[in-house]
């Protein structure tokens, strides 16, 4: 079984070709990715409705996460491996570059709870850090 295979099983999901295909892009580019960048890489192969309900089905189990960036794109990006169907685990920084405008997940800089005021209830918080890439220093 590929790595591919194995974890669309863990995550109890059909082994389909735009399936494959979609994650295999996630793990080869390691960036958030908005869903026109994701329909340039198949270039009419899939189209634009079944590209947006996979990366649906992938969110809602756990596989991917949406990242909001500053120009209010939605983007999307793998999550680690202790997220489960519809309850992710990553609240960590991500950081987009104003050089190369790719956005990354900072896994290992956590996003710490905090307290806000009576009358208020977050459902999922995200912090954006905006500079330079190390590539692109």
């Amino acid at each position: 079984m590929t790595p591919i295979q194995k974890i669309l099983k863990k995550h109890d999901l059909r082994n389909t070709s735009i399936r494959k295909s979609l994650l295999q892009v996630f793990l080869e580019k390691k960036v958030a990715l908005s869903h026109g960048e994701i329909e340039q890489f198949f270039q009419g192969d899939f189209d634009r409705v079944t590209i947006y309900r996979t990366l649906k089905t992938f969110d809602e189990k756990g596989l991917i996460h949406k990242v909001i960036d500053d120009g209010a794109v939605v983007k999307y990006a793998l999550c680690e491996e202790d997220c489960e169907e519809h309850h992710h685990k990553d609240n960590h920084v991500h950081f987009k570059c104003e050089s190369c405008e790719q956005t990354f997940c900072l896994h290992h800089i956590p996003v710490e709870k905090f307290d806000l005021p009576k009358g208020f209830k977050a459902t999922d918080y995200q912090l954006l850090v905006l500079g330079t890439c190390a590539g692109c220093n």
